[in-house]
């Protein structure tokens, strides 16, 4: 008998899109080490190239291509690329996301409002339909959304960002469900405060996250690696049977 590795991505080819920095590059490093072959993918192609060298100096086998989300035809240039350099995508991580306002819903601007569906929502229909009809001719593949416990919760701040991210929770299981006859799981991850430059401006504030920290069982924020190593998870053979489903990493936020 042979032992089988449930995490082994040996081969695979995984596209992440915001992975110069953050949960996008921590995915990428994390699914680097189990095998894959990663596309490291953000708006600007020279942090992409330096995480992409990084990872080949660590032993990993990885390319950088830049493509900005909110354009249709850099989604597709992404895909068409990546088909090129590496072959069909097994597993795509749509993690890239924007946030331009923060404060009252009320106080809105329409103009934010819309970067934001379009940057967080549509985007990853999209590539997800770029992917999908390469998955279902081969058996199968993954799709994996970065969403958030903004899509569970309400917020005073980023009530928009939320609004978006729980429109990719409902994504996620339309996409499963019409998908999964065709073996392709899709998922989403949904991390609470995470210490990225993207979060930023909810973690600098001491005191506010002081607060928080005392109400939040592990009594801290997260690291992107954390939320990494879950992204990679979707992708493997260990989560096989998993679709349809949002993984929630808050520290227990949530639980409480």
């Amino acid at each position: 008998m042979s032992l089988e590795n449930p995490f082994d991505l040996t081969g695979k080819v995984a596209v992440i899109t915001g992975a110069s920095r953050g949960i996008g590059r921590a995915a990428a490093e994390a699914m680097a080490a189990m095998g894959a072959r990663v596309v490291i993918s953000s708006r600007n192609l020279e942090p992409c190239e330096a995480v992409a060298q990084s990872i080949r100096e660590a032993g990993g086998e990885a390319t950088a291509i830049a493509c900005n989300i909110s354009h249709r035809d850099q989604c597709e240039g992404l895909i068409a690329e990546t088909e090129s350099r590496f072959g069909p995508v097994d597993a795509m991580v749509c993690n890239a996301a924007a946030n331009p306002y923060y404060g009252s819903i009320l106080d809105l601007p329409d103009e934010a409002f819309d970067k934001i569906m379009r940057s967080n929502i549509r985007s990853n229909l999209w590539l997800s339909k770029l992917v999908a009809p390469s998955m279902q001719s081969r058996g199968g593949g993954t799709i994996t959304i970065v969403s958030s416990i903004a899509a569970l919760r309400a917020s005073p701040m980023i009530a928009a960002y939320g609004i978006s991210k729980a429109g990719d929770v409902a994504l996620a299981k339309n996409l499963a469900q019409e998908l999964g006859p065709a073996n392709i799981r899709v998922n989403c991850v949904a991390p609470g405060l995470i210490k990225t430059d993207f979060a930023r401006a909810l973690w600098e504030d001491e005191a506010a996250v002081a607060s928080r920290n005392a109400a939040t069982p592990l009594r801290r924020i997260g690291e992107p690696k954390e939320i990494g190593g879950i992204v990679a998870f979707l992708a493997s053979p260990a989560a096989s049977f998993m679709t349809g489903e949002t993984v929630v990493a808050d520290g227990g936020v949530t639980a409480v």
